[in-house]
């Protein structure tokens, strides 16, 4: 499974999982707040500061965790264009920039025992409804652990279809997809059954 941790230490792995991820909570209230675009580009200029303030590298892999949005740019912009909406439409991707590239700043510099530990605590007085906070929180971190694994296997399916057919790729990756996450699914599951489970 892939690990979004960089191995490049930097200052704020040294930070409380718990501080960073109400940084993320705050962060995202405040980026959600803003309606003027131009506050909205310096705040995406201050998230990329910060990315190069830890390094060269470290910034490297932020950008390329950052790639896949840019199918999601495209479509703002012409969906804005279209409206006759384009501060709208800069003003939403710069929203969206801003959110995913806050996340990954700290799911970059934490690990993720230290999530589980966070997200265990926040989630104990649930017990009193019958549920399980370890369970819950695994399941959590699982899923942030899992979409950038499932994106690198869709973009190697794109690859593959690519390099097999002159047709466009479309909806044909679906199944196959499905199919590797339900496989990757069940090793976890073996995994987590043979060291003791839950």
């Amino acid at each position: 499974m892939l690990t979004l941790t960089s191995p490049v230490e930097t200052w704020l792995h040294r930070w409380p999982a718990g501080v960073k991820l109400a940084m993320v909570a705050l962060g995202t209230v405040l980026i959600f707040a803003i309606k003027d675009p131009w506050i909205m580009g310096l705040v995406v200029a201050a998230l990329m500061l910060a990315y190069l303030a830890q390094g060269a590298r470290f910034a490297a892999q932020g950008l390329r965790l950052l790639h896949p949005l840019w199918p999601f740019f495209l479509i703002l912009a012409l969906w804005h264009l279209w409206l006759a909406e384009p501060r709208q439409g800069l003003l939403l991707a710069g929203r969206m920039l801003s959110a995913v590239a806050l996340a990954n700043l700290v799911t970059m510099t934490t690990r993720l025992d230290a999530m589980l530990a966070v997200l265990e605590r926040l989630l104990a007085p649930l017990v009193h409804l019958g549920l399980r906070p370890r369970v819950l929180a695994l399941a959590m971190a699982l899923v942030i652990r899992f979409v950038p694994v499932l994106l690198d296997k869709a973009g190697q399916l794109r690859q593959a279809w690519r390099a097999r057919s002159p047709r466009r790729v479309g909806a044909q990756i679906v199944l196959p997809l499905a199919l590797a996450a339900l496989d990757d699914a069940d090793h976890v599951a073996e995994a987590l059954r043979a060291r003791g489970g839950l």
